[in-house]
């Protein structure tokens, strides 16, 4: 599989911030799970409607031990020396589940948070072209929209796929899901006795060059501002945090999550919302025009 134009200017700078990070290990976990032209575990990808990152996390943490050591064992089936970490996982070991929980957080971080605003209004614009055509013209014009990747040829929904597979809903519907970041075929769970789920790319322009977050019209770094450790809380909260999985995020305890949150909070950069016996951070208005450089 060829990488995507589209997304070279992205990788570049992308694998430049997690060389700096210092997260070549979470990166060597995270592609040998996702590899790029063959099978990956189905409960990497949360199911139901998930718009917080931190939420998408738990959900992945939480899969069963059984499930995992199937989707584990498949994922390295012919290998001959698998990973002692994917073997932990599989295992449903507390502690690598916590890793992988770690990774996905701090990848996140570095490299899609901080251009989350792009992704999300390309992606926005897609379901609203497609909402509007289901509404005026009916699914049947919809599907026949999501072309060149698919091809409505009633009863049957075409894809394109690396390998020939039949899906029969049997009455249970399909849900749709639009993604900025895939490319070159739709992406559907392997598991046929799961929700029937395709993942489809969004319609994007032929190249996307992507600009790390700046400050002011001069540049000015936001670490030079408020300090690196604030600077990355801001990152990170372009979605909702507990406290502990943005300590885990920063790489500091949780007391000092608390401190930092409570000054971006005292400055109208960070909104607090309490969930039961837990709270819930995320950035203000404020603050992400000022990620980026509103």
């Amino acid at each position: 599989m060829s990488p995507d134009p589209f997304f070279a200017p992205w990788r570049r700078i992308a694998c430049q911030a997690l060389a700096k990070a210092r997260l070549d290990q979470d990166v060597r976990l995270l592609t040998t799970m996702v590899p790029i032209s063959s099978y990956f575990p189905d409960f990497l990808t949360p199911p139901g409607h998930t718009t917080v990152v931190e939420v998408g996390i738990d959900v992945v943490l939480s899969t069963s031990r059984r499930r995992l050591r199937t989707e584990i064992d498949q994922l390295v089936q012919n290998r001959p020396r698998p990973s002692s970490r994917l073997d932990a996982i599989g295992a449903g070991s507390p502690p690598a589940l916590r890793g992988l929980g770690a990774a996905l957080r701090r990848y996140h971080a570095v490299a899609l948070a901080p251009y989350a605003p792009s992704a999300l209004a390309c992606t926005g614009r897609d379901t609203g072209r497609r909402s509007e055509l289901l509404l005026k013209q009916g699914s049947e014009a919809m599907l026949n929209s999501l072309e060149p990747g698919l091809r409505w040829r009633p009863p049957i929904l075409e894809v394109s796929y690396p390998i020939d597979r039949d899906l029969p809903l049997a009455g249970r519907g399909l849900c749709l899901i639009p993604s900025f970041f895939c490319h070159n075929h739709p992406i559907a769970f392997a598991d046929p006795e799961l929700p029937p789920v395709l993942i489809y790319p969004v319609a994007r322009s032929p190249l996307w060059i992507p600009r790390p977050p700046q400050i002011g019209a001069g540049g000015q770094g936001l670490e030079e501002l408020i300090g690196p450790t604030r600077a990355a809380a801001l990152y990170l909260l372009d979605t909702g945090h507990s406290t502990t999985a943005l300590a885990t995020g920063l790489g500091v305890s949780a007391s000092a999550a608390s401190r930092h949150a409570a000054a971006l909070r005292r400055a109208g950069l960070v909104a607090t919302e309490r969930l039961g016996s837990s709270v819930l951070h995320t950035r203000t208005r404020l603050g992400t025009a000022l990620v980026h450089g509103a």
